[in-house]
């Protein structure tokens, strides 16, 4: 998040109004809700996520059973079994 100076993004008027109610102070402005990137999306965290989530899916259904994908992913068995059932629901939808 960077820092602006209201003098210089707002137009007078509208500054001048917002100084009736804060004076001094930073203050924030969320985005509008159709502009917000969803977790992930800016960074690649969620595709990055996606892919090994796939390829977990894929490697069980060659046949590595959960725990060999416990100690290769580094994620608890409870993890691993969510992936597997998540992915195969939506393979099946």
């Amino acid at each position: 998040m960077q820092y602006k100076n209201a003098k210089e993004v707002l137009p007078p008027s509208l500054l001048k109004e917002m100084q009736k109610y804060i004076q001094g102070d930073l203050i924030y402005i969320p985005k509008a809700k159709e502009k917000r990137a969803g977790w992930g999306e800016m960074s690649g965290s969620r595709a990055l996520l996606a892919e090994r989530n796939e390829r977990i899916f894929q490697l069980y259904s060659d046949g590595q059973s959960m725990e060999e994908l416990e100690h290769t992913f580094h994620l608890s068995i409870d993890s691993i079994r969510k992936i597997i059932y998540k992915i195969r629901k939506n393979h099946d939808e």
